[in-house]
This record gives structure tokens, C-alpha cells and sequence, in this order.
């Protein structure tokens, strides 16, 4: 029985390190409440729709509207996975217990959660900076072509 119990322990450093390095896909969601988590399942699709962006980009170039779409998926998932880094490695270790270890003795998070937080919140700045930059440039380029197109600019 205790075994089980130990097998049970949800681990608010791992949690930290799965948004970290697989929190677009879902992984750390998976690991936190199971295989029939529904929020985890919608995670690896607009994922990979914003990879697919990236690589349509990387192949028809910066005027496929398409990929002005797709891209920033990838940069909000990105995004939405370095905050959950952020606030798993954040929340006190009883409130951690309380939440997802009910009935197990308490267990101490070392330095591992704070060097998750602080990787979470270096990636995930640079992605929300960088997803806001990318559309606010699409936008305004479209806009600039738009006006350019339009027949009183040719007058």
C-alpha cells in the first residue's frame, strides 16, 4: 500500500520541468492528472499547427498569409506552457501537497523547481515578446499592402 502511495506523488519540481521542456505538447498536464485529462489533449494541436507555420514559412517565405496565422499558435503555447513552469515552481510546497498529494507526508522541493521558474520565465518572456512583435509586423505590413493595393492610393 505504501508503495503505491509513493508511486502516486506528484512531484512539483517534475511538473515544473515537463512545462518547461514538453508543456506545448501537454506532458506536464498528462503527468499531473492523468491520461484523461481533456485540457492536455487540446495542447498538441495547435502545437503543431504553429510548427507547421514555422516550416510553411521556412518554405514559401515571409508573404504566405497562412503561416502569419499559424506561427503565433506556437508562440501562445509556448507561452501558456512557460507559465504553468512558472506557477507550479512558485506554489508553496503545502499548498503543492494539498492540491495534488492529499494524505502523504509533506516533502521539501529543492533548488530544482527555482531553476525551472527561472528558465520558464527567460523562455517564456522572449516567446510572448517575440509572438507580439511577429503579428503586430504581419498586421502592419498587410495594412501597408492593403493601402497600397487600394484604387484611391493609385490616383
Amino acid at each position: 500500500m505504501s508503495m503505491e502511495r509513493a508511486s502516486n506523488y506528484k512531484s512539483k519540481t517534475v511538473a515544473a520541468w515537463l512545462a518547461l521542456l514538453l508543456g506545448s505538447l501537454g506532458v506536464h498536464r498528462l503527468y499531473l492528472y492523468g491520461w484523461r485529462d481533456r485540457l492536455a489533449w487540446l495542447h498538441p494541436l495547435p502545437t503543431l499547427a504553429g510548427i507547421y507555420g514555422v516550416q510553411r514559412m521556412d518554405l514559401l517565405g515571409q508573404d504566405d498569409r497562412l503561416s502569419w496565422l499559424l506561427i503565433p499558435l506556437l508562440g501562445m503555447m509556448l507561452v501558456s506552457a512557460m507559465l504553468c513552469g512558472i506557477i507550479y515552481g512558485l506554489k508553496s510546497d503545502e499548498k503543492w501537497d494539498a492540491r495534488h498529494n492529499p494524505g502523504q507526508p509533506a516533502r521539501q522541493n529543492g533548488w530544482g523547481a527555482i531553476i525551472a521558474v527561472i528558465a520558464s520565465l527567460l523562455i517564456g518572456g522572449t516567446c510572448l515578446m517575440a509572438t507580439i512583435a511577429f503579428s503586430a509586423q504581419r498586421y502592419f505590413e498587410s495594412q501597408v499592402e492593403a493601402e497600397a493595393q487600394s484604387p484611391s492610393a493609385k490616383e
